[in-house]
Parts: C-alpha cells; structure tokens; sequence
C-alpha cells in the first residue's frame, strides 16, 4: 500500500515513528515510512520547534554495508 506523499502527513509519520523508536536512518524513513527525502521533513519539523539531532552511521542492509547514513534522534518534541 503506497502512503501519502503529502508533506505534512510524511511529517506526521517521521514524528510517531521517532517518537515510538526515537531514534531513525534515513534508510528507515524511506523503506518503512516511503519518504524519498528525510532530511527535507527532518528540517521543516525542526523549523516547527521539535528538537531533532542527526548523527552518522554506518549500516548493514540486504543491499549491502551503506557508510555515513543519516540518522535522526529525537530529543524532544513539542506540545
């Protein structure tokens, strides 16, 4: 089932899943949430006060080892 490609509803998305997991790569948003672009919404909801760190990383996929994937933690969000 394909999701929304609405940027406020992507923005929704982004926010449940970090604040349930609190911790997302960009290779997440795009396979689990379908977001082509994760850092753009990661912005706009900084933009809109939530306190968002990113970190790099490195991961394991089926596609193989990806270096310095972006991965975002949430620190706190607004009310």
């Amino acid at each position: 089932m394909k999701l929304s490609s609405e940027t406020k509803t992507q923005r929704q998305r982004i926010l449940r899943y970090l604040q349930t997991h609190r911790a997302m790569t960009t290779h997440e948003a795009r396979t689990e949430l379908d977001i082509f672009h994760p850092g753009a919404r990661i912005q706009e909801l900084r933009v809109q006060g939530h306190d968002i760190v990113t970190h790099r990383r490195s991961i394991e996929t089926d596609k193989g080892s990806h270096k310095a994937v972006a991965e975002y933690v949430l620190m706190k969000t607004v009310r």
